[in-house]
């Protein structure tokens, strides 16, 4: 009676066991239907990855790579850029230095870069041109009273505050022959001949610069220069009746001047002639100079 007893339990205590392990691997099953772990720790398939994701993060570092690698190239390409700009500045600073040199040695003055420089150095020289004007008129009150030296001198500050641009021109050519003009009543013919030199540089076809010229030419007996002026007024106003009496009443001084220095030269000659024949016993009275009254020439003849 003891033995199957103990047979029972043991039959009850297996048949008891074995639901639990049932229920165990049902719920295994349920959960994913994963496997029963044979005792050994395994990464979870989280953990390890599928091969999908080993592809799409292959993937992604090639990309990642790739627009590294572009944008290296991109800035490259940009400071090969910044570069070509920065040469090009260069090259322009340096065509704008090399201009403004130039300028310089032609005597062009150098350009303002803003429209309101450009204004109010406009408006300066036009102050600095009525100014100058102003500085003419008592110039010409001062000549008109007979005070010469004064009237110079406002002249001169005319011609030192006049710009010199081409509105002033005029201007300018009208002071230096009025300075002339006041050197010639001042008897300095040289300083006349130069001042009103300068009037006709600036205006060539000046008739009262012509004529105080050449007043002061034949002041200095330049017969020679004065027809010269004469004669280009006449070219400027072939009417003019006065540079015509001018040119007949000054060509027999001229002449007379000519026939002067003629004889001059010819005793000069006569004293260097002496110097040298005197050593051989002779002398210029040995030689007659004649003259030809067709020609104007000299003959000269040996006499013993």
């Amino acid at each position: 009676m003891v033995v199957i007893q103990l047979e029972e339990t043991e039959q009850n205590n297996v048949n008891h066991s074995k639901p639990a392990t049932e229920t165990s691997t049902a719920a295994v099953n349920a959960d994913g239907n994963r496997e029963v772990s044979d005792g050994f720790e395994t990464a979870s398939d989280g953990e390890l990855g599928s091969d999908d994701d080993k592809e799409n993060g292959a993937s992604t570092l090639g990309k990642e790579h790739e627009e590294q690698k572009q944008g290296q190239e991109q800035q490259k390409e940009q400071h090969q850029k910044q570069q070509e700009v920065e040469q090009g500045q260069e090259q322009q600073e340096e065509h704008h230095q090399k201009q403004q040199e130039l300028e310089q040695e032609q005597g062009i003055p150098p350009k303002s870069d803003s429209s309101e420089d450009v204004v109010k150095d406009e408006e300066s020289k036009q102050k600095a041109l009525e100014q100058a004007n102003d500085a003419k008129l008592e110039g010409n009150k001062l000549f008109g009273d007979g005070n010469y030296e004064e009237a110079l001198f406002k002249y001169e500050l005319a011609l030192q505050v006049a710009p010199e641009m081409p509105s002033s021109a005029e201007l300018r050519s009208i002071c230096h022959s009025n300075r002339g003009v006041c050197f010639l009543k001042l008897g300095k013919y040289d300083d006349t001949v130069k001042e009103c030199t300068k009037a006709l540089e600036l205006n060539p076809i000046y008739i009262k610069a012509l004529v105080r010229k050449g007043e002061a030419h034949e002041k200095l007996e330049h017969f020679e220069e004065a027809i010269a002026d004469m004669k280009k007024i006449l070219e400027v106003d072939p009417s003019n009746d006065q540079a015509r009496k001018s040119i007949r009443r000054l060509e027999p001084l001229a002449e007379q001047k000519r026939e002067k220095m003629k004889e001059e030269m010819i005793g000069k000659l006569k004293e260097m002639g002496n110097s040298l024949l005197g050593r051989f016993g002779m002398s210029t009275d040995n030689f007659k100079a004649v003259k030809d009254p067709n020609t104007g020439s000299y003959s000269v003849s040996f006499q013993r």
